[in-house]
């Protein structure tokens, strides 16, 4: 058994690692969605690029629920005070994320212009939004959330639903959704050809560059604002709380790991260079090549937001001793020691049936292939 502070940083980068495979395996899926009615030019082309990831989204899933599970077992107070103050926004993410279900499956059921037209509306909702919205939830993560704690620990947040929609983070969301974009157009291009295929790249290339800027703009802005710094002596194996800390709020502190640590400035450099790649091998038509790219360019921007925060992970602007950080917001011993041996068996399962249901269903999903299996299809 791992000792109390190596477990919580353990399960520190289990989230990120988490959050990372969310965003690369159901962040394909949304990107898809994203493009779906720009891409698609007619009913049968929405039907080819519908059957790239119709078969696997419900999988992808796995990578959202067990994210969202393992942040209420791991860091409790987080998903409580998190759920408290984003509660409106979590609610606009969960109604978007009605419309892929019911799109998926009841969008091809009638032959009915109107209709299909749609869902296929309704499949973009559920594809743009959550990655809006998670950008502008990490954007407001970094500015810092205005909650705190009582003397029973009970959080209370004292901002509003527009609060959330300043600024900074809505340039955090725009870059969260270009990557996003991006890496549907890049599967999208690896699952499809001719004009599809075309317009794939075409729409992955501009999300790219839109999300090379956002990010580089977003790294100049972050050096600027007021950070977040401990000032007091942390114990690392201490049991969790939260007040037992004096926190100041600094320009530029979010930017101190890296002078720490300087090889953490290579997660900004495979952000940047990853989104760039996976553009030079989509013009090759290196399809696949271009995925593992753009999936690289994903963990470096989020590696990097996380590099920056840590140790915190939910800063508080109206009382900063309270932020919430991977020492003190986390489960007992015990529960993260039994959580890392289930995590341990079953994501490298996760992991194996996933690379096995893809490699079954690998190639290029054509016209042909939708009209030969019309009614199994999407």
């Amino acid at each position: 058994m791992f000792d109390y502070s190596t477990l919580k940083i353990i399960w520190w980068l289990l989230i990120g690692v988490l959050l990372i495979g969310f965003a690369i395996m159901d962040g394909h899926d949304m990107g898809v969605g994203t493009l779906l009615p720009f891409v698609g030019r007619s009913d049968m082309e929405r039907r080819v690029i519908i059957n790239t990831v119709g078969p696997h989204w419900e999988g992808n899933q796995v990578w959202f629920i067990t994210g969202g599970g393992a942040l209420f077992a791991a860091w409790p107070l987080v998903y409580a005070a998190a759920f408290s103050g984003f509660y409106w926004a979590m609610l606009v993410v969960l109604w978007a994320l009605f419309f892929r279900p019911v799109g998926f499956d009841y969008r091809s059921k009638i032959h009915n212009a109107s209709w299909r037209s749609a869902w296929d509306w309704g499949l973009f909702v559920g594809g743009a939004v959550p990655p809006l919205i998670f950008g502008v939830a990490f954007g407001n993560l970094l500015l810092g959330v205005p909650f705190q704690f009582d003397t029973y620990l009970a959080s209370t947040y004292s901002g509003s639903f527009w609060q959330l929609l300043n600024p900074f983070a809505l340039l955090a969301g725009v870059l969260s959704s270009a990557m996003i974009t991006m890496h549907g157009g890049v599967y999208l291009a690896h699952r499809t050809e001719g004009v599809i295929q075309a317009r794939a790249i075409k729409g992955a290339t501009g999300a790219a560059l839109v999300m090379v800027l956002a990010f580089v703009a977003a790294g100049v802005w972050l050096q600027f604002l007021d950070g977040y710094r401990i000032t007091s002596i942390i114990e690392p194996g201490a049991l969790p709380d939260p007040m037992n800390k004096t926190v100041v709020r600094e320009a530029g502190a979010w930017m101190a790991n890296y002078g720490h640590q300087p090889l953490l400035w290579l997660l900004p450099v495979i952000g940047v260079l990853g989104a760039l790649l996976a553009v030079l091998q989509l013009r090759l038509r290196r399809t696949l090549t271009a995925f593992v790219c753009s999936a690289l360019a994903l963990l470096g921007v989020i590696g990097t937001a996380g590099a920056s925060m840590f140790p915190f992970i939910m800063p508080s602007s109206s009382m900063p001793g309270a932020s919430l950080t991977v020492w003190d917001s986390v489960s007992s011993h015990l529960t993260l020691g039994i959580m890392l041996g289930v995590t341990l068996i079953f994501m490298p399962l996760i992991v194996l049936y996933t690379s096995w249901a893809y490699r079954v269903m690998r190639g290029k999903v054509t016209a042909a292939y939708v009209k030969e299996n019309e009614h199994g299809a999407y």
